[in-house]
């Protein structure tokens, strides 16, 4: 049973049971109270806080199990393994078959370095997972010094076809500790059974420390380069720069039993990781964490997960504990910001961005996304200047930015008043990709403002309606292209549309409003800017002008100000760049939403 199906059949029987026994009203109430603030704290899935109501709930119901587990799972959730320790040997106790008992005392055991309690929990009838008891015990016994024991363990489970590749992979990791590095290699490369162990980021990164380490240097750095393409990991660079040098470096990748054992955490918390298990992932993560705190890739997607559920200021705290001279610092960073924005602390989101790109000078994502940061921000000056830092870091690696890049650059220098430049980025950015929508749709957009190449523009704003015709924006850009050229009856479905897919978007109301009012649908026109009103304020609406269309219509306001100013809209989120979670730096169209 999944560690987080624990929590949700005692809650409904809880208070019933904390209650059974209180003697007085007001005990029972406290014991109500507490019952209810933690029932809502899982539903928020905010752990920190049921650890804190389900610890004051046992202290009325101490000997209730429910209550226990729930404290137990609450904590490990949290990465605070020491103080439900207690709770779970209680747990464990009464209830010996007790999954989450069992794993917070294991993970406890091996961060402490107790190999003996290590085993003893391992060999017990509980049943975690046969991968985490079985490897487990393996590394138990290498922590007690009984390495024949512990190779025997590794061939109990590689005896499982479906986990061979990894405990064959943790087999190797250990003789690579005790020094056969010749036989760790000779797992590694073997090419028997279901062929090569799949190996993750961080089993390539052992495999070409071992190489290095019999002097097969090139085979090193073929594997570096083959794997590490592009990357600015800072462990990688002195990996790469040793062994062009034909140095080796120490095997350091697992250095201790334990941090053996923190690997299998990490494995079951990304095998774990979808939408159903998630609060499985947080946990295996979270011990992954408490065993070995340097595996920032473990503690990386403690922050993804909290961020998933919601969870910011747990988020933002998961990604602060990365150094920013690690490989993931950059990710962490992007992911810090994105969450402290979302909690309305944009100053202090790009603040942090700022010094992560200062202290990673050989990231390449790093100012574009600081650019994006501050684009949103609305400081494109800022922006510009990040964004050309960006390019130019690009050319000195002789790395092709990609369109993303020219196409941030492009926005901030329209802006920023620079037209000329933001024009010929936006057609470098075509160039790369000729059929990206986001392109096509602010290029052509921008381009009927200004009221030049109409025909191409209009073709361009098609185009891209036909690669997205679900985004309202896009849509919106199309019937408001009609609508600027005078296609008024044309531009009315198409900005139907639009308002259809983005109801609550005050620009689109208030265009919708500008269409009617065209074609001679005053009322309506009216209607639809009280509506553009009441989803204010928003980027770009003009609400003092809105409010005079609504007094003296569209036709006066138009004749007082010769002709209506508006500009191409971003959406708040149009990140241009992101990273592939493992710190090397990968643009992906994947993370963009679509610009007007």
């Amino acid at each position: 049973m999944p560690f987080s199906m624990t929590l949700r059949p005692i809650l409904w029987s809880l208070l019933r049971a904390s209650l059974a026994w209180q003697p007085a009203p007001v005990l029972a109430q406290s014991a109500s109270g507490a019952y209810l603030a933690a029932r809502q704290a899982r539903l928020d899935n905010n752990f920190a806080s049921a650890q804190i109501y389900l610890n004051r709930l046992l202290s009325f119901a101490a000997d209730d199990l429910g209550v226990i587990d729930a404290a137990v799972v609450a904590g490990m959730s949290t990465g605070d393994f020491e103080a439900i320790a207690d709770n779970a040997r209680q747990l464990l106790a009464e209830d010996p078959a007790s999954r989450s008992a069992a794993l917070a005392l294991l993970s406890l055991a091996f961060q402490t370095e107790d190999y003996a309690a290590a085993t003893e929990l391992s060999s017990g009838e509980v049943v975690i997972h046969p991968l985490v008891e079985g490897l487990a015990k393996a590394w138990a016994n290498m922590g007690r010094g009984q390495m024949s024991d512990a190779l025997a363990d590794f061939a109990v489970v590689e005896a499982d076809e479906t986990l061979r590749p990894f405990a064959l992979y943790c087999r190797a990791l250990a003789l690579a500790m005790v020094g056969d590095v010749e036989g760790a290699l000779v797992i590694l490369e073997q090419q028997e059974g279901d062929g090569a162990i799949a190996l993750n980021r961080r089993g390539y990164i052992a495999y070409a420390q071992l190489l290095a380490l019999t002097e097969r240097y090139d085979d090193a750095l073929v594997v570096l380069g083959d794997v590490f393409n592009g990357s600015n990991d800072p462990q990688i660079a002195a990996m790469v720069a040793a062994y062009s040098e034909g140095r080796a470096l120490p095997f350091d990748l697992v250095r201790t039993p334990a941090q053996g054992m923190a690997e299998v955490f990490a494995v079951m918390a990304s095998a774990t990781r979808s939408a159903e298990n998630l609060l499985d992932a947080l946990i295996y993560a979270q011990a992954a964490v408490a065993v070995n705190p340097r595996l920032f890739d473990a503690q990386l997607l403690v922050g993804q997960i909290f961020e998933h559920l919601g969870q910011g200021e747990a988020a933002v705290a998961a990604y602060a504990r990365i150094p920013d001279d690690d490989g993931f610092a950059i990710a962490a960073r992007l992911g810090q910001a994105s969450v402290m924005e979302s909690l309305g602390q944009m100053d202090a989101a790009i603040d942090v961005l700022r010094a992560a790109v200062d202290a990673n000078p050989q990231s390449l994502a790093g100012p574009q996304l600081l650019g994006d940061f501050l684009r949103r921000a609305g400081r494109h000056d800022e922006a510009l200047a990040a964004y050309e830092r960006a390019t130019a870091q690009f050319e000195a690696a002789g790395v092709e930015p990609g369109w993303q890049l020219y196409f941030a650059r492009a926005v901030a220098f329209e802006r920023t008043g620079q037209w000329e430049s933001a024009y010929a980025d936006f057609r470098r950015a075509l160039e790369d990709d000729p059929d990206q929508p986001s392109v096509l749709n602010y290029l052509g957009y921008t381009l009927v403002e200004r009221g030049e190449n109409l025909d191409e523009a209009l073709s361009m704003i098609q185009r891209a309606v036909a690669a997205q015709p679900d985004s309202g924006y896009i849509v919106d850009s199309l019937a408001w292209a009609l609508y600027r050229m005078g296609r008024y009856v044309q531009a009315v479905s198409h900005m139907e549309r639009a308002v259809e897919l983005e109801p609550t978007d005050a620009i689109l109301n208030d265009h919708l409003g500008d269409v009617y009012w065209a074609v001679g649908r005053h009322r309506e026109a009216r209607f639809q800017w009280r509506r553009a009103l009441s989803f204010a304020p928003a980027d770009d609406l003009d609400e003092d002008r809105v409010r005079r269309k609504i007094e003296d219509g569209l036709d006066a306001v138009l004749e007082d100000e010769g002709r209506p100013r508006w500009r191409a809209r971003v959406p708040p989120r149009n990140d241009v760049s992101c990273s592939d979670g493992f710190g090397q730096d990968q643009p992906d169209a994947a993370c963009h939403r679509a610009a007007r």
